[in-house]
This record gives C-alpha cells, structure tokens and sequence, in this order.
C-alpha cells in the first residue's frame, strides 16, 4: 500500500500504543499526529462528529475507528491491510478476544489509574490540567483522581496480581500464545506502556519474564510475506 499512514493519538494511550507498535512491527511507516488530552476538536471534525477518542487511523481515503467500547476495528484494519492475517490467525481467534477483552477491561481498569496520579498534575497549564480532570471525572465521579492517589498502593497490588499470570505464561514461550507475537501481545504492550509512561509507574523486579517479553516486543519485526 502507498498511501500515507495517519495516526492520530495520544502518545501514552494504552489503545494507541498497541496500533503504532504494530505498524512498527509489520514494517509500515506512519505520521504520528498528536491529540492533546483536553482537546478532542481535530479528531472530531475529521470524522464529521462521529467519535472523539484515539486512536484515529487514516490511509488514503480511508477513515477508521472505533464502531463500539468493545471493538478492536483499527486493530482488524492494520491486520487486514498490512498484516495478512499475522495478527488475528484464525486458529486463536477466539482466545485472543477473551484476552484482549480482559487486557483492556480489568487490566487496563487498574494501569490508566497509576499512571494518571502523575501524568494529570505534570500537565503545567491550567485550563489543560483543569479540563482533563473533568474529562476524567464525567465518566468516574469528581474527586476521582485523588480518590486513585489515596488507593495507590491497593491498585499496585491488583495489578501485580494480574501481570503475575501473564508473567507465568511468558516462562514457557517467547510470545503469548506462541513464537511470534500476535494483537494480544500489542494489546498487554499498550497497557504496560501506558502504566510505566514517562518512568512514573516500573514493573515489578519479580516479573522477569515480562521484562524480557516487552524487550523482544519492541526489537520484534515480521518477516516480509513473499
């Protein structure tokens, strides 16, 4: 494909990261076009009002996003375009959405907290700051974000024991569901790069197994198809 890859992202989101590391995985290049936190009008106005979250991905013509909360469309897309399949393999088609599921549901639940204690107070400019709370606190309630600082410590617990399973896994094989890396690996890559965004949030010295796994994720490169 020649045309031009747009995305438009945040750059610590946990659903941005696993599209860019992909591309970047399949040997696709891409312009990253920034979407700051407290104003979602670019993305708005370029799909017509239809959606105000990221990421947005633009090839050629083609505009794609999120169709629902639980949809993995641009993913499909990057797949179906670029990756001939390499990411969704029929064969664990239905493993793979049971994990994703649960990678951007309960695990992603407890990362984006961690890392908002700190990525919210960085935000030097006020209005910035200001709005991005509020943003935060439409879907969970005010005084959220102080409400995740003062449980800190409860939620890295709870994280721990979600990554612990994950980090068992990664014992046996390279990949989690094999040699090469498939969507759900990008998925877990996102989540834990959105926790550990900016060095605010590290894993866990115990999980060596998900340190050397995020190191093989980021080196990996598919071959190309013939």
């Amino acid at each position: 494909m020649s045309a031009k890859v747009k995305i438009y992202e945040m750059v610590h989101s946990p659903y941005c990261l696993p599209i860019t590391q992909a591309l970047t995985a399949l040997g696709v290049g891409y312009e990253s076009i920034p979407i700051p936190n407290w104003d979602r009008g670019l993305v708005i106005r370029l799909t017509g009002g239809a959606y105000y979250q990221v990421p947005v991905l633009v090839h050629g013509e083609k505009i794609v996003y999120e169709s629902t909360v639980q949809s993995i469309d641009v993913a499909r897309y990057v797949d179906r375009v670029f990756g001939e399949g390499r990411l969704f393999p029929a064969e664990t088609s239905g493993l793979q959405e049971i994990l994703v599921q649960h990678i951007e549901n309960e695990v992603e639940g407890v990362t984006f907290k961690l890392c908002d204690i700190h990525y919210i107070p960085a935000i030097e400019n006020l209005t910035e700051r200001t709005m991005t709370i509020r943003h935060k606190e439409r879907s969970f309630g005010r005084g959220c974000v102080d409400a995740w600082r003062a449980e800190a410590s409860k939620l890295r617990i709870e994280l721990d024991c979600h990554l612990e399973r994950f980090d068992r896994t990664l014992c046996h094989r390279p990949f989690l569901l094999g040699e090469v890396p498939q969507y759900v690996d990008f998925a877990l890559f996102g989540v834990i790069g959105n926790y550990t965004y900016r060095g605010y949030n590290e894993l866990s010295s115990d999980h060596t197994s998900l340190r050397d796994w995020r190191e093989r994720l980021v080196n990996f490169r598919f071959a190309p198809l013939t």
